[in-house]
């Protein structure tokens, strides 16, 4: 059996095709969840970079879906593709945790123990007094690679698991002081949205 005729096999339009789209529509998809991050990072040349192969996938996928509409495996594929690759792009978009918030913590505790452990686990803390509802509390305000912070949400729910906390996003910094970490990616310091 020549390839020609192989491909042209019912094995293949029923199987292989399908399953070709379904993997290209779960790449493209990803590809374009995390361009969209980049983009709100201020992330612009990865995020060109990116988006030059997700059109790429995305063009020869959905050809090969309107080049067979009369085959309703394509576009489940395709449509199951997309479903899966908007579930795959928001995985890895927690695992690469780009970007840096900002934890405010109050507690009506003796804070002082918590804020030690933490400048001592090398995070920068800032304390202020304050008013609550029912009485004096301490404010803790803390700018945390988004990496780093369930380490530190942990770390104030040992101290004080009844403390009130926050989580904002920050969309860009000067200076400050984070906790050593190692670079697990290639590309880390290209990460980094520059100050403007």
């Amino acid at each position: 059996m020549s390839f020609s005729a192989l491909m042209d096999s019912n094995f293949f339009s029923l199987f292989i095709f399908p399953i070709i789209i379904f993997a290209m529509r779960l790449c493209d998809v990803s590809l374009m969840t995390i361009r969209i991050i980049f983009v709100s990072k201020g992330i612009k040349f990865w995020a060109s970079v990116l988006g030059f192969f997700e059109i790429t996938v995305w063009l020869i996928a959905i050809s090969q879906v309107m080049n067979n509409l009369d085959n309703p495996l394509y576009a489940l594929a395709y449509s199951l593709g997309f479903a899966t690759g908007n579930y795959l792009g928001a995985v890895l978009e927690e695992k690469i945790a780009i970007g840096v918030n900002l934890l405010r913590v109050i507690t009506n505790k003796d804070a002082q123990p918590l804020v030690d452990y933490l400048r001592k686990s090398g995070f920068g803390v800032t304390s202020i007094d304050a008013e609550g509802a029912k009485g004096p509390v301490k404010i803790l305000y803390s700018v945390v690679r988004r990496k780093d912070l369930q380490k530190m949400i942990n770390i104030v729910k040992e101290f004080n698991p009844n403390a009130f906390y926050s989580i904002e996003e920050v969309r860009g910094i000067n200076k400050g002081i984070f906790p050593a970490q190692e670079n697990n990616l290639i590309f880390a310091n290209k990460f980094r949205r520059k100050g403007k």
